[in-house]
């Protein structure tokens, strides 16, 4: 270790953070391809929620490789190996991933409650859906962009290091962060809450006396399956996220703190567990979702213990005969629901559009 930096660790607690953040690259990069490979492999997974979903992977996966190891050597060493170019990447793209990944989750919560509340508008088109993540991603750049102008190596007695080189050092810093936890955090997870509640509102006060559809009760158990599962994947993101903004606003009120002989250990453990985000996703989707989980026993599929059933191809594969199912059961249980309830002013009895991707 360079007797400039003044954080020096034991070989053993080096040890087992490279052992943890290693985990996060292996486990992020692969389960996340896999979750790619699944979407765009099977013409059954490809909508417009699996779209964004499939956007929130590549951020995921290109955060973890690009950014969380290399992350995790620096904030150890304390001295940059990578070239400015790459201090300017490693500082542009974190801002970038993670404005893709919350607002992916985003635009599918507004979708699954314009699906839900309002069942018989229009859906998005795939073309649409890719617009929207275009604009995801445009948008973020633009956000992000400071930091990538303003990102600069300096070389210093015995080590180089990689920072935003702000034009006021003194403020810049701390309101930029400010913006970036508003815009990536609060903003999208108040927009969240407000549609998964309003949307599960709606679906667990659905049970309708005297309604004995088995359609009816199928479909809305899909769909709180839906919910469910993505409420969990926001749930997840907004809690691995909320100590690493609160790090950087308590830092940044007290600049002292900087200097404690305990706060690289801090660092360390809030950078950890941000970058941990990446890698859950994966696992959810598995465990509570039929066909990622059936997907996923095809990736495995040569694995000796693991073994897809010849229902667990057709899962994924029958996609004719469900979709001309379906398109006729939805005509007419909206025609049914058209005519019951008028302008449709009970959105309870309105019919949840079915989306093939989401049977569980």
């Amino acid at each position: 270790m360079r007797k400039s930096f003044s954080f020096v660790q034991p070989p053993w607690r080096i040890a087992l953070w490279s052992v943890a953040y290693s985990s996060v690259l292996a486990v992020a990069v692969f389960g996340n391809l896999i979750v790619i490979w699944i979407i765009l492999a099977h013409k059954r997974m490809r909508t417009v929620t699996n779209y964004f979903l499939l956007n929130l992977a590549f951020s995921d996966a290109s955060m973890a490789a690009f950014n969380a190891l290399i992350n995790f050597i620096y904030a150890v060493h304390g001295d940059w190996y990578f070239g400015e170019a790459y201090c300017k990447f490693q500082n542009f793209f974190p801002v970038t991933s993670v404005f893709a990944s919350i607002y992916s989750m985003t635009a599918i919560a507004v979708d699954r409650y314009m699906a839900i509340i309002h069942p018989l508008k229009p859906r998005l088109s795939a073309k649409v859906t890719m617009g929207v993540i275009v604009s995801i991603w445009s948008l973020a750049v633009v956000l992000a962009f400071p930091l990538c102008y303003f990102s600069t190596t300096r070389a210093q007695p015995h080590r180089t290091i990689c920072y935003v080189a702000w034009p006021r050092m003194e403020d810049d810093p701390f309101m930029y962060h400010i913006i970036v936890t508003v815009l990536l955090y609060v903003l999208p997870l108040v927009v969240m809450g407000i549609t998964y509640t309003i949307v599960g509102v709606t679906l667990w006060g659905s049970e309708i006396p005297g309604d004995s559809s088995d359609n009816y009760h199928g479909q809305l158990k899909a769909k709180r399956k839906v919910v469910k599962m993505m409420i969990i994947v926001v749930v997840t993101f907004a809690l691995c996220w909320l100590p690493y903004h609160l790090y950087f606003i308590v830092t940044g009120l007290d600049k002292r703190l900087m200097k404690w002989k305990y706060i690289q250990q801090v660092y360390l453990s809030v950078l950890w567990l941000a970058m941990s985000s990446t890698m859950y996703n994966p696992v959810i989707y598995c465990c509570l979702n039929s066909r990622f989980r059936t997907g996923f026993k095809r990736a495995f599929r040569w694995c000796p213990f693991i073994k897809a059933s010849s229902y667990d191809e057709l899962e994924l594969r029958s996609i004719r005969l469900h979709q001309t199912r379906q398109s006729s059961i939805s005509s007419i249980h909206r025609l049914r629901d058209s005519l019951t309830d008028g302008n449709l002013t009970n959105p309870s009895r309105a019919e949840f559009s079915s989306e093939v991707n989401f049977h569980s």
